[in-house]
């Protein structure tokens, strides 16, 4: 987790158990590194795996969605949310400042507009917060 980020547990914790069928959130940077994570099944924040697995995995999957994106005749291939549906329940990835982006992983039967309302609400509330530099490949010489 980087040092210079607020600490976001309370605000993922919010979103996390005011959407029921949540499982995890996360909080990530376009090179897939979690920043800060809630699941209200374990009741624990970050430094799980599920979470760094979850973040290693958006990290491609924005990427993807990136490129589709420039497919479009007037988009500039910026990734605003991708959901996908698997066999007991729902990924949401939604971008959330500069280099960062919010996940979701939900059980199915969740409510898709209120988890959408409350994503986007916590974006606003706090993208600013959440932009995050591309790491570095070390010190230049």
């Amino acid at each position: 987790m980087a040092p210079h980020h607020m600490n976001m547990d309370w605000i993922l914790k919010d979103l996390a158990t005011s959407v029921p069928q949540t499982r995890h959130v996360v909080v990530l940077s376009s090179d897939g590194l979690s920043i800060a994570e809630f699941s209200p099944v374990t009741g624990a924040g970050g430094g799980s795996e599920t979470g760094d697995r979850l973040a290693a995995a958006c990290a491609g999957l924005q990427s993807l969605a990136a490129a589709i994106g420039t497919e479009f005749p007037h988009g500039e291939g910026r990734m605003r949310l991708v959901v996908v549906e698997v066999d007991g329940g729902f990924f949401y990835l939604m971008a959330a400042g500069q280099g960062a982006y919010l996940a979701v992983l939900a059980d199915e039967g969740v409510d898709a507009g209120l988890m959408g309302q409350r994503m986007r609400d916590l974006v606003a509330r706090i993208g600013e917060h959440l932009s995050s530099a591309p790491r570095s490949s070390g010190p230049v010489a």
